[in-house]
């Protein structure tokens, strides 16, 4: 299946006068324009591709980097607006649309908007939409306290910031957990601090210090401190062992060290665990 507004890794069919045409396992293909072809190939080789509709409608295969793909969210500037939309550079030859029913705020020529990029059903052209939040679903969370989670700031709000996790979910940022100057579309690291009730997820920047940590891995992060940043124990451990040292059970224990090693702050070896320093 050849996937328009995605990477797609095709195999050169063959060598025509307007261009490579590139194939999938399904038999179907796609034009590949001169300009785009490699110095050196063969028929038969795989080349990685963007896919989308050319100005003519028509899907093309091209080596070209687009800013911003189906799927995901960027900020793009905007360079021309007309009776039925925005038009915005996403660094192809065809600029991106947007039209007026899928701008939260009315784009202006020259300005920078925080986008989605979607497959319109219909057309089965790229669109984009500064609508963001319709993007995004909690119902169903794939990520859980303590994680380490991708962001982008979307949007101010009275309480603090809003920002898209993992490119699926809605999150805050505090004010008073704002350390740095944010602006909308910044791309940085984070913590899931807190779910809250409704799935609401409560965003840190950085490391969430151990004093905030589930209590378990608390207790293992303040052990190791006193035992040189070492304990013999690992998720292949005795529960006996485990009991004895932390009076925790096998399962608690590997939650609390699952916890603590996607936050980094230990490392798991075959004879243990071990602070990082």
């Amino acid at each position: 299946m050849i996937n328009i507004g995605r990477y797609n890794t095709l195999e050169i069919l063959r060598d025509t006068e307007p261009g490579l045409f590139l194939g999938d396992t399904d038999d179907n293909e796609v034009l590949l324009p001169n300009r785009y072809k490699p110095e050196s190939f063969e028929l038969g080789d795989k080349i990685d591709v963007f896919i989308y509709l050319d100005n003519e409608e028509r899907l093309v295969a091209v080596t070209d980097e687009p800013y911003i793909t189906e799927g995901t969210f960027a900020v793009l500037r905007c360079n021309a607006v007309n009776d039925y939309g925005a038009f915005l550079d996403w660094g192809m030859v065809k600029e991106l649309f947007c039209p007026f029913k899928e701008q939260a705020f009315a784009m202006k020529k020259g300005g920078w908007y925080l986008v989605h990029c979607y497959l319109d059903d219909k057309t089965e052209r790229l669109v984009a939409s500064s609508k963001t939040n319709r993007f995004l679903d909690n119902t169903e969370l794939t990520v859980s306290e303590f994680d380490q989670v991708n962001l982008i700031v979307s949007h101010p709000s009275d309480i603090g910031m809003n920002v898209i996790v993992n490119n699926k979910h809605s999150g805050l940022i505090y004010k008073d957990n704002i350390f740095q100057e944010l602006s909308i579309g910044d791309t940085l690291k984070g913590i899931v601090k807190k779910v809250r009730p409704g799935n609401k997820l409560d965003i840190s920047l950085g490391q969430i210090g151990y004093r905030n940590i589930e209590p378990n891995a608390k207790k293992i992060l303040e052990l190791l401190q006193d035992n040189s940043g070492f304990l013999p124990l690992h998720d292949k451990s005795s529960p006996e062992a485990i009991k004895e040292t932390l009076e925790m059970s096998k399962k608690n224990f590997k939650k609390a060290i699952g916890t603590l090693y996607k936050q980094k702050q230990i490392s798991i070896e075959n004879d243990g665990i071990r602070i990082v320093k």
